[in-house]
């Protein structure tokens, strides 16, 4: 799944992270400062989860540095196995611009990702922002983070590989339209 995300341009270098709830209270996360494309079944971090979002970790090397906002993710939404934190460039354009990715008849984003709210801007790595990703990750599939990147959850892996790819896809097509748009002017 990693180098799906890296071949696809939704991360680079050690940008991002993925994990997958494997039971009630496991997780398995990529490894901290290390660029995703090389990671290996071996390099992957399992934490065993204990009370208030506190883990014991199982793996020689350290757990990434978002795991707070995946184990906040978890702990929001049962159904959610699944996971990715990216960084796709396009969609951060949006967040950076203080925009969020949106159009009501655009089908990709409508029913492959649903409405993806923009989360306020908290630095990275901190359990500021696992907080407030979460409130919104209660009720949405796949949010922006402002000037950072997005996180999308799902019952799958592949399901939110899609959501963070249809995401991606869709910020291209905005960003086209309004370059059309604005020519026609």
């Amino acid at each position: 799944m990693c180098r799906r995300l890296y071949e696809r341009g939704l991360i680079a270098g050690q940008d991002g992270n993925v994990s997958v709830r494997i039971a009630e209270d496991r997780v398995l996360v990529t490894p901290a400062g290390m660029s995703k494309v090389d990671v290996r079944t071996s390099d992957i971090v399992e934490l065993k989860l204990l009370a208030d979002r506190e883990v014991e970790s199982k793996g020689s090397r350290e757990e990434s540095s978002e795991v707070e906002v995946h184990l906040a993710a978890y702990g929001v939404r049962p159904d959610v196995h699944a996971v990715i934190h990216a960084h796709p460039p396009t969609a951060i354009g949006f967040s950076v611009a203080g925009e969020t990715v949106e159009h009501p008849l655009l089908a990709e984003l409508k029913y492959g990702v649903g409405t993806v709210p923009l989360v306020p801007y908290e630095p990275p790595g901190t359990r500021a922002l696992a907080d407030i990703a979460a409130e919104f990750l209660r009720s949405y599939d796949v949010v922006l983070l402002e000037h950072h990147g997005a996180v999308a959850v799902a019952p799958t892996l592949l399901v939110a590989h899609q959501r963070m790819e249809s995401l991606e896809h869709a910020a291209r097509i905005l960003l086209v339209a309004r370059q059309v748009k604005g020519r026609a002017n």
